[in-house]
């Protein structure tokens, strides 16, 4: 049954027009309703256009948050009132590269680690958040962040790798 509601979401109910769109929230409800059948997510979610996940371990979403278009998900544990803007990408493995004897391509995959996101976390448009890492309460992630260490309560990161900018308190 699981595949079939992938095979769904994935052909029908994820690209239906964003929330945004008149009549929008009806769109919302269809998405979010066949996700709830696949995947663990809270109330009062709006997830929009364009949506993937992989299933490489977990994915679970709070309550009263809001994924924009084309946002790719590997495997993440998500708080409550997470905005996440377009394009970000939240990675839970990556390539095994410790040869230099073998192509990487033939070396393989990590093992999925997933992203932990705390609650009122905003993640910026064009992030990418790497495997394993804590986004912790309150962050907030700057537009087109690489995200390479784990995140404080309360700070604001941004740049190429993400580094403090400051702190919200």
């Amino acid at each position: 049954m699981r595949q079939f509601l992938l095979f769904l979401y994935y052909f029908i109910f994820k690209n239906l027009p964003s929330s945004y769109f008149p009549l929008g929230y009806i769109f919302n409800f269809l998405r979010v309703g066949i996700l709830k059948r696949i995947i663990i997510i809270g109330q009062n979610n709006y997830i929009q256009s364009g949506f993937r996940f992989g299933m490489k371990d977990v994915l679970t979403i709070g309550n009263n948050c809001q994924i924009n278009e084309n946002v790719y998900i590997q495997s993440a544990i998500i708080g409550n009132h997470v905005l996440i803007a377009q394009n970000v990408a939240i990675l839970a493995v990556t390539h095994v590269f410790d040869s230099t004897y073998m192509p990487i391509i033939k070396q393989g995959s990590t093992k999925a680690n997933p992203v932990v996101i705390d609650d009122d976390v905003w993640i910026g448009r064009n992030s990418v958040i790497m495997p394993g890492i804590k986004l912790g309460k309150g962050s907030i992630i700057g537009a087109g962040a690489i995200v390479t260490k784990n995140v404080p309560s309360y700070a604001i990161v941004g740049g190429i790798p993400a580094k403090i900018i400051r702190y919200r308190k």
